[in-house]
């Protein structure tokens, strides 16, 4: 339950159209829903502006599938992530509502009409797309408009430069490269928003599996440059549309 409902909920109370017994079942579930298996924070939306997002990739199929349910149940947009196709076309058959995005491995149900403002996801190459796209699904479910500047890293830095404005007409950036990790701190010197800085696992030996780029944006003399896990899509892409939120209301 979100403030918008709730606020229409205690309206159909004063105006005797919803009884105080009906109101109290439809808030019984609001600090939390006890599945067994899981406790899910449906306040979360409420106090947060957006609902628990789900982390598919450990849980079963029965799970998911109760997880889910209670989330469509209390009528709030569902977003699991890293989720494996077999899992998904469950979902998906259960909940034909939902979307299955397999690039970013993101099961998506849309419910309300969160707001946010925009953000520009940036890639150093075509290899960081698959943590890229979990980031701008992320944002775009948060209700940011986002958008994707992909393959301009610094190997060819004129094509990052040839997108500039772009990136910053954007209220924050999720800049996302694997070798070096370079991309950020070029980035954050050229824009004047915030950036959100995701390290790639994608890389040759030295790069330890996304720890090489993981230490150079961690260590960017960008002062506007924060930095998130590697691989971590998900987390850049909430973010930077809460940052985005923020911004878009001002």
């Amino acid at each position: 339950m979100d403030e918008k409902t709730l606020t229409r909920l205690l309206e159909q109370v004063k105006g005797g159209k919803v009884s105080v017994d009906a109101a109290v079942g439809q808030l019984k579930d609001l600090p939390f829903a006890e599945l067994g298996y899981a406790t899910l924070d449906t306040h979360r939306s409420l106090r947060f502006g957006f609902p628990e997002v789900v982390l598919g990739e450990p849980k079963t199929v029965e799970q998911l599938l109760g997880i889910v349910g209670k989330l469509m149940e209390v009528k709030q947009p569902v977003l699991v992530t890293r989720l494996q196709q077999d899992k998904a076309d469950a979902l998906r058959k259960a909940f034909p509502k939902g979307e299955y995005h397999a690039v970013a491995r993101i099961f998506h149900v849309k419910q309300g009409k969160p707001k946010a403002g925009k953000v520009a996801v940036v890639t150093a190459g075509t290899s960081d797309i698959p943590v890229a796209e979990e980031a701008a699904l992320t944002a775009e479910a948060m209700g940011a408009t986002v958008n994707r500047v992909y393959d301009v890293g610094v190997a060819g830095i004129h094509r990052l430069l040839k997108r500039r404005e772009e990136i910053q007409s954007a209220h924050a950036a999720v800049v996302v490269a694997g070798m070096e990790g370079a991309l950020a701190s070029a980035v954050g010197g050229l824009v004047g928003i915030p950036v959100v800085a995701v390290p790639t696992s994608v890389g040759y030996g030295a790069n330890f599996g996304g720890v090489s780029a993981l230490l150079a944006m961690v260590n960017s003399c960008a002062s506007n440059v924060a930095t998130m896990n590697i691989d971590n899509g998900f987390g850049g892409g909430f973010y930077a549309a809460l940052i985005s939120r923020t911004k878009g209301q001002r």
